[in-house]
């Protein structure tokens, strides 16, 4: 893939184009342009969107909002990020805020360190995602690196927006501890990896 940057949604078009073309892509990359990532469909209207990201941030959300917009077609246990993840972003932002440089600024998605390969609950899309503050400009900005074991270009938009949120999640975390250390601080771009690259999450 080209190392341009590109937006959310253009990324998303991309992949639609890309799949229309081959069934399945490899390592399919792109470095995104953070600063929207709201990618609107209609299998995710924008209520959708934040709905999924509140419940994959760990926040409380309502039982009547869980209902009428979770489902298997929308993810399914595959895309159930919320254990622990509360605590995993805490652990990013006290790293980050004791050691600006490092390496070790890391969300690890799946929880069983044995998983089975039949078990959706075990074969969560998303991976990793690695975090790292970069002076661009005069300015202190938060990118980061994520790894998706498989991605359908139908289901991106949920994603993208879980990981735009969790990128502010972590951004604002930093500006609020110890006095605002990282006053300002804005979210940057991300790159993407996805392992395999299909249309839809029957393919």
């Amino acid at each position: 893939m080209s190392s341009e940057t590109k937006s959310c949604c253009e990324v998303w078009e991309e992949m639609n184009n890309l799949l229309a073309k081959s069934k399945l892509i490899r390592n399919y990359s792109r470095s995104i342009d953070m600063s929207d990532y709201t990618v609107a469909t209609e299998l995710f209207p924008f209520e959708a969107l934040v709905v999924y990201s509140a419940w994959n941030l760990e926040d409380p959300i309502n039982e009547n909002d869980r209902l009428k917009y979770f489902s298997a077609h929308r993810g399914g246990s595959q895309g159930d990020y919320r254990a622990g993840m509360r605590n995993k972003i805490a652990n990013v932002v006290d790293c980050l805020l004791k050691f600006p440089k490092s390496k070790r600024a890391v969300i690890t998605v799946p929880n069983n360190p044995t998983p089975v390969h039949s078990s959706d609950d075990d074969a969560k899309c998303m991976r990793e995602i690695h975090f790292y503050l970069d002076e661009i400009g005069g300015e202190t900005l938060l990118n980061a690196t994520v790894w998706m074991r498989a991605q359908a270009a139908e289901i991106f938009p949920k994603n993208i927006h879980f990981v735009g949120s969790l990128m502010d999640r972590v951004a604002q975390g930093l500006a609020v501890e110890d006095g605002a250390l990282y006053h300002g601080i804005k979210v940057g771009s991300l790159f993407y990896l996805a392992t395999t690259l299909i249309s839809v999450r029957e393919d």
